[in-house]
C-alpha cells in the first residue's frame, strides 16, 4: 500500500499490458486481474493476440496485449479508453497509443526505445522526448537495466532477466493501483512452486518494479478502486471458453448423461477442448479427431449411444460440420455444436472477434434443417447457456449451435461458482426397457419429441439414419406425404421450444423512443451506454437476445414497443435481415462495425444522442 503519495478513489479503472509477443503481457494481465478479483473488484478481462506466430522482433504486426478493467460496481466490458498503458516496446506503444485518454498515464520501458526499434515501428523521431506524448502522465522506467541488476545476485541468465521486464512492470503498476503483492506472490507460488529459482525471480522483479515506483516524483497521485458489492458467494475469474466447458460438465452431471467431446483444434475455440480433457476424473471422454468433420460425426455416434455429444469449432470449421448438423437433425438427436466465432471469410483474421457467423447458424445446411440457434453474451454466462443448450438439445432430441466468440471465449470476468443442485433440472427422453409400445419416431403429442433409446437397453433394437424415414415406425421412405409431414414436423418441433423459453427482456422502460437491439457478445458494449442515457432521462431501452432460433414468443410486442428500433451487430447486418424476415412490419435502423473490434461506448452514446435527437 502506497503510505506517502495520494491517492485518487476511482469507481473504475482501465489497464492494458502491451508489448511483443512473448514479452509475457498475458501473464502479467492475468496475475493483476486476479490479484483485482481477490481484493472484491469486480472485473472484465480481453486478451488481444496477434495472428501472426512469432512475428519479427519489434514490428507492428507482433504486438500482442492483454486489457482489463476493474471497478466497484459491475463492470460489463473491459472498457474503451485506458487509463494506464504499460507499452515495452516502441511497436506497442505506437499501436495503442489511440487508446488512451489524455491525462492518462504512459508506463514504458525506456531501453527499448532505441535508435533500431523505433525505425521498425515507423517512428521518426523518439516520442519519449519530442513532446508528443505530453498529454499523457509519461514514466520512463529503465525496465530492462533495473531487471538485471535487481536479478544480478541470482546469477541469471541475461535471456532468463530480460523474460522478467512484465514482472518489474507489473510492480510499477500493483503500486500505481494500491494493490498488495503478497496476493500476488500466491499466485506465482502456484504458477512457478515446482521451479523455486523462476519463482524467486519473478518475486524479485515484482518487488523492485513495486519499489521504483514507489520513490519517483513521476507517479504523482495513484489510484484506489473500492471494493464491488457482490452477492455472497465462492467467486473465480473465469474466462468464456472455461465456463462453456464447465457448463457442459453440470449438464452432464445434472442429467446422468456422460459427456462426450468430438473436436478438431481450431482458434478460438481450442481452449473448450483443453479444459474437458482435464477433466477424466468426471467421466468425460474427450476424442482430438484428425478433422472437423470426424470430430462431429464422433459426437453424433456418442449421442447415438447415449451420451451428452458436444463438438466445438469457429466459423470456417462450422461449414464443413454442415452436412453432418444435417444428419443430426435427421436422425434427431440431440448434439450441442459450439462456434467460437471469429473475423472471416475463409481464414481471415483469427484472432479478432466477429459476430459473422449468424446466417450460417441459421440456414448454413442443405434441405429443410432447423437447428437451435443460441448465443452466449458474456464470459461468465458462457456456462448457463452451455448448460442450456445441453438441456434444450437433450429434451428436445435436436442439435442446437451455441454462439460464442472470441471476445466472450478469450476474455473474462468474475463468475460466482453455483451450486449444480441449483441449476434447473434436465430431463433427457429416456425410453424404458422393454416398453412393447416403443417406436423410433412416436412422438410426445405436445413437444413432437421423440424418445432416446439407448442401445444395449433390453427390448429397444431399432434403426436410424440419414434417409428419410415413415412417421412413428422409422422405415425408410420416399413416399412424397410422408417425406413433407417429416419435415414440418421437425420444423415445429423446434418452433415449439420456444413455448419454455422466457420472455424476451428490456432494460429500461418498456416503451419510449429508442430501442437498441443486440444479440451475443455486444451486450456489455451496449448496456453501458445505454444506462448512462437513462441516468440522463432519455427514453431508451435495451433488448439483447440470446434466443435466435426460435425467437422469444414476445419478441414482436418487444420490438413495436418503441418509436425507433436500431440493431447493433459486429458484422454487415445479419440478426437485422433475420428481424426483417420475421417480423417485416417494423422499421428497423442498423449499425454495424466489422473491424475485428468491440464497440466503444464513445461511438454508441454519440449515434444513440443523435436518433433520440432527431424526429
Amino acid at each position: 500500500m502506497n503510505n506517502q503519495a495520494t491517492y485518487k478513489e476511482k469507481e473504475s479503472v482501465v489497464i492494458k499490458f502491451v508489448g511483443d509477443s512473448g514479452d509475457g503481457m498475458q501473464l502479467a494481465g492475468t496475475l493483476f486481474s486476479d490479484t483485482a478479483a481477490v481484493f472484491g473488484n469486480d472485473l472484465f478481462t480481453f486478451p488481444d493476440y496477434p495472428a501472426e506466430i512469432r512475428a519479427p522482433h519489434n514490428t507492428l504486426a507482433g504486438v500482442s496485449g492483454f486489457q482489463v478493467q476493474i471497478g466497484s460496481d459491475k463492470i460489463f466490458s473491459p472498457g474503451d479508453m485506458c487509463d494506464i498503458l504499460v507499452a515495452m516496446n516502441p511497436a506497442s506503444l505506437k499501436t495503442n497509443l489511440k487508446w488512451v485518454r489524455p491525462g492518462g498515464i504512459i508506463i514504458v520501458d525506456a531501453d527499448a526505445f532505441n535508435k533500431k526499434a523505433l525505425e521498425k515501428s515507423g517512428y521518426t523521431s523518439d516520442p519519449l522526448e519530442d513532446g508528443s506524448l505530453d498529454v499523457y502522465r509519461l514514466i520512463k522506467a529503465p525496465v530492462a537495466t533495473m531487471t538485471r541488476n535487481s536479478l544480478s545476485h541470482l546469477q541469471v541468465s541475461a535471456r532468463l532477466a530480460e523474460r522478467s521486464r512484465n514482472m518489474m512492470a507489473l510492480g510499477i503498476v500493483s503500486f500505481l493501483l494500491n494493490q498488495n503483492l503478497d496476493t500476488t506472490f500466491k499466485f506465482l507460488a502456484d504458477k512457478f512452486g515446482s521451479k523455486p529459482q523462476v519463482l524467486e525471480i519473478n518475486k524479485t522483479a515484482l518487488t523492485t518494479g513495486y519499489n521504483f515506483a514507489e520513490t519517483i516524483e513521476a507517479i504523482g497521485s495513484t489510484y484506489k478502486v473500492p471494493k464491488a458489492s457482490l452477492k455472497k458467494g465462492t467467486y473465480r475469474s473465469i474466462s468464456g471458453n472455461v465456463a462453456t466447458a464447465w457448463g457442459f460438465l453440470a449438464a452432464s452431471e445434472r442429467s446422468g448423461r456422460p459427456l462426450f467431446l468430438g473436436s478438431y483444434p481450431i482458434t478460438p475455440a481450442t481452449e473448450i477442448l483443453i479444459e474437458l480433457a482435464q477433466q477424466k476424473c468426471l467421466g468425460v471422454k474427450v476424442f482430438q479427431a484428425e478433422d472437423e468433420i470426424a470430430g462431429i460425426c464422433s459426437a453424433i455416434g456418442a449421442s447415438f449411444t447415449g451420451s451428452l455429444a458436444i463438438t466445438t469449432t469457429s466459423g470456417p470449421g462450422l461449414s464443413l460440420k454442415s452436412e453432418a448438423i444435417g444428419l443430426a437433425v435427421m436422425t434427431e438427436l440431440p448434439l450441442v455444436i459450439v462456434n467460437v466465432q471469429r473475423a472471416g471469410p475463409s481464414t481471415g483474421m483469427p484472432t479478432k472477434s466477429e459476430q459473422s457467423d449468424l446466417l450460417q447458424a441459421l440456414y448454413g445446411r442443405n434441405g429443410e434443417c432447423p437447428a437451435v440457434v443460441m448465443a452466449a453474451s458474456t464470459p461468465a454466462n458462457c456456462f448457463y447457456y452451455a448448460y442450456e443448450a445441453a438441456k434444450i438439445s437433450m429434451e428436445h432430441m435436436t442439435p442446437v449451435i451455441l454462439l460464442t466468440d472470441g471476445y466472450l471465449g478469450n476474455g473474462s470476468e468474475l463468475f460466482r461458482i453455483p451450486k449444480v443442485s441449483e441449476l434447473p433440472e434436465i430431463t433427457p427422453p429416456l425410453a424404458r426397457p422393454n416398453d412393447e409400445t416403443y417406436k423410433p419416431y412416436k412422438r410426445d403429442p405436445e413437444t413432437l419429441v421423440r424418445q432416446w433409446a439407448v442401445p444395449g437397453t433390453e427390448g429397444l433394437r431399432h434403426r436410424i439414419g440419414g434417409l428419410e424415414k415413415t412417421d412413428i415406425y422409422g422405415a425408410v421412405s420416399t413416399d412424397p406425404q410422408n417425406h413433407q409431414m417429416m419435415v414440418q414436423i421437425r420444423e415445429n418441433k423446434v418452433k415449439k421450444i420456444a413455448e419454455k423459453l422466457p420472455p424476451q427482456k428490456i432494460m429500461g422502460d418498456q416503451s419510449g423512443d429508442l430501442l437498441v437491439v443486440s444479440w451475443g457478445g455486444t451486450e456489455g458494449s451496449i448496456r453501458t451506454p445505454v444506462k448512462a442515457l437513462q441516468k440522463e432521462g432519455k427514453k431508451i431501452g435495451h433488448a439483447h437476445f440470446n434466443h435466435i432460433m426460435p425467437l422469444p414468443g414476445n419478441t414482436k410486442k418487444v420490438l413495436e414497443s418503441y418509436k425507433k428500433v436500431i440493431v447493433c451487430e459486429l458484422n454487415n447486418g445479419q440478426f437485422v435481415k433475420y428481424l426483417r424476415s420475421e417480423f417485416p412490419d417494423i422499421s428497423y435502423m442498423q449499425y454495424n462495425k466489422i473491424q475485428g473490434l468491440p464497440f466503444f461506448t464513445g461511438e454508441l452514446t454519440e449515434l444513440f444522442n443523435k436518433l433520440l435527437e432527431t424526429k
